[in-house]
């Protein structure tokens, strides 16, 4: 596991992209943002990728790069249901994100 200072720089590169804040802002109320998803509970399950490609408006590679990023960084879970991946918030890493990046400032 990397250190935390390494976690913090980390979330800090992921959150500096305003696409990459949207897609956060929009997972946190999956039901407001999305439509309804044939495989997979938007709340439960998340939000499958081509949704949130379709709602960026960005191709299927560039929202993948950005699910990527914040998925690497912790800050969502990715599950595979039957061909498709869907994204949710880590909320307990979301908290503990914040708090150590408010002890570092």
């Amino acid at each position: 596991m990397p250190s935390s200072d390494a976690n913090v720089e980390s979330v800090l590169r992921a959150l500096a992209s305003d696409r990459r804040l949207l897609i956060l802002q929009w997972l946190k109320r999956p039901k407001a943002h999305f439509r309804a998803q044939v495989d997979g509970d938007l709340v439960k399950d998340g939000v499958c990728g081509v949704l949130i490609a379709e709602k960026l408006g960005v191709s299927q590679p560039t929202v993948s790069e950005h699910l990527k990023i914040l998925t690497q960084a912790g800050l969502l879970n990715a599950k595979r249901v039957k061909q498709w991946t869907f994204y949710k918030r880590n909320e307990a890493e979301i908290v503990r994100m914040k708090a150590a990046i408010v002890a570092r400032i």
